[in-house]
């Protein structure tokens, strides 16, 4: 098995780090550059006001993540604002990262991401996308296949990219692709929203309630085929379940909404990576209660041999001979669950044989 990298021993104890060589702050900071951590790792240092000592060559790297990352949020934040204008009147609800920078959440700390992802009624898809493409939002997919494949079997429309600034909105309908035996019911995340910024007066910009809001992010790390980023969603989860566990009815909340969604098994695997790699405090009953949603002992014993691989960034350093093999395997997995077979396999042959070659 792996050693335990040194990206994972910082976030967990962000004092260890004072302890390593030159060369040992070389590889933790090419780990986490790989996990997309950098700028988390320089906000729990300085959190716990030891980014004074960290030597001067690798605080450079620090502090310019550092900065990276607070212009990144200042660009979220007018991204959303001119979104906002474009779909003037519409309540629109906010995921992932945009939701956690809006709302001012603890993932958001150092979170660097490509795209912002919306949430809107599938009655109300035709009007809004309508909309962005007159604030110049423009599908990124024209083959007639993948805008098939998106309208009628996915959970979002084609990604759309504007055509100056070259940001790009996914808007979402759905929180999984509609062919998937897992069927989350959208209508109930609608409705239970919360303002993404209470008593700004903005009623139209809401965020996920909160344990819809970590049952989305593991949904999205552990249903996902590509774990370029992993860890860093895993530390998502596991800064949302701290944040929100001040609330004394949060962990039972957790886990009945778990099972109203359909996502016992998916609870089972955030909360049991969140504890074997980055050490979260999850109270025994909730353990207990997630545990509905195992899978059987062989199967558990299989995925915990790939996700401990998977999750960790994808460096030389973090890896072993069955990395590779673990990668390939979750995106296997992920596909075969993303559509009932045949559908799955006319998607593959045409997408081999037929689709328009880049």
């Amino acid at each position: 098995m792996i050693a335990e990298p040194l990206v994972v021993r910082v976030l967990r104890q962000p004092g260890s780090a004072l302890q390593l060589s030159l060369p040992e702050w070389d590889l933790l900071i090419r780990q986490a550059r790989r996990g997309n951590l950098l700028a988390r790792v320089q906000y729990l240092l300085a959190a716990a006001e030891l980014i004074e000592q960290v030597p001067h060559q690798p605080r450079r790297h620090l502090e310019w993540a550092r900065v990276t990352a607070q212009r990144h949020v200042q660009a979220v934040h007018t991204e959303v604002a001119r979104i906002r204008t474009a779909l003037a009147g519409q309540t629109l609800v906010l995921l992932k990262g945009a939701a956690y920078v809006t709302a001012s959440l603890p993932p958001a700390i150092g979170r660097v991401f490509s795209d912002i992802d919306i949430m809107v009624p599938k009655n109300q898809l035709p009007d809004v996308e309508s909309a962005l493409m007159v604030h110049g939002w423009l599908a990124t997919h024209h083959d007639a296949y993948d805008q098939r494949y998106y309208r009628e079997w996915m959970h979002e429309l084609p990604p759309l990219q504007h055509i100056t600034r070259e940001t790009v909105i996914d808007v979402h309908h759905a929180i999984l692709p509609l062919t998937m035996a897992a069927h989350p019911d959208s209508r109930k995340l609608l409705a239970a929203a919360v303002p993404a910024v209470p008593l700004s007066g903005h009623a139209d910009l809401l965020v996920l309630a909160p344990v819809d809001m970590v049952l989305h992010s593991a949904a999205h790390l552990f249903y996902e085929g590509e774990l370029h980023h992993g860890l860093r969603d895993l530390t998502d989860i596991d800064a949302l379940l701290r944040h929100f566990s001040a609330d004394p009815l949060f962990w039972s909340a957790l886990v009945v909404r778990a099972a109203e969604l359909e996502l016992t098994r998916i609870l089972f695997y955030a909360l049991r990576f969140c504890r074997l790699l980055l050490h979260t405090p999850v109270p025994a009953q909730t353990i207990i209660a997630a545990e509905t949603g195992q899978p059987a002992a062989p199967l558990r014993w299989l995925m915990d041999q790939l996700y401990r691989r998977a999750l960790l960034p994808q460096h030389k350093s973090c890896a072993d001979g069955c990395s590779g093999l673990a990668n390939r395997c979750l995106y296997i997995r992920a596909t075969w669950l993303r559509m009932p077979p045949l559908k799955l396999a006319r998607h593959l042959i045409h997408k081999a044989f037929f689709s328009p070659k880049e």
